[in-house]
C-alpha cells in the first residue's frame, strides 16, 4: 500500500506552511498544540495524501481547515469539496472554520472541536 500521510515530497512545503501560518491558524495552534484538546495531540500542516491540512488529530482521524477569503471564490469552494470528499473517503472526519470565526469566537470554535474529540484513558 502506498504512503498517504506525511509524505517526504511534501516535507518541504509542509515545513514552508508551518513558518508563515495566517494568524487565524496561529490562534487556533496556540488551543491545539500540547494536547490542550482533550489529551488528543494535534500536527499542523500534515498531508493526507496530496492535500496538505492545516491541522490533524491522528488519535480522532479528524482534520480542521480554517478558510480565509481565498476560499470563497467559486472555484476555491469547488477545489475544496472535493479535496474534503477525498479525505473523507479515507475515513478522516472535516470541521471546516472561517478566519473570522476563529477571531471573533475561539472559545466557540474550540468547543466545537472539543465535541468531536472524547477524553483519552488516563
Amino acid at each position: 500500500m502506498a504512503k498517504i500521510f506525511n509524505k517526504n515530497t511534501e516535507r518541504a512545503k509542509r515545513k514552508s506552511l508551518r513558518k508563515k501560518m495566517p494568524p487565524a491558524e496561529m490562534a487556533l495552534w496556540q488551543v491545539l498544540r500540547n494536547r490542550q484538546a482533550n489529551g488528543h495531540k494535534f500536527r499542523r500542516q500534515y498531508s493526507v495524501d496530496r492535500y496538505i491540512l492545516d491541522f490533524y488529530c491522528p488519535s480522532a482521524k479528524l482534520a480542521i481547515e480554517i478558510d480565509g477569503d481565498s476560499h470563497f471564490t467559486e472555484s476555491a469552494v469547488q477545489a475544496d469539496r472535493v479535496r474534503q470528499k477525498a479525505i473523507e473517503e479515507l475515513g478522516i472526519r472535516f470541521l471546516r472554520f472561517t478566519n473570522q470565526e476563529v477571531y471573533e469566537s475561539l472559545d466557540d470554535v474550540f468547543d466545537k472541536i472539543l465535541k468531536h474529540l472524547s477524553p483519552l484513558p488516563s
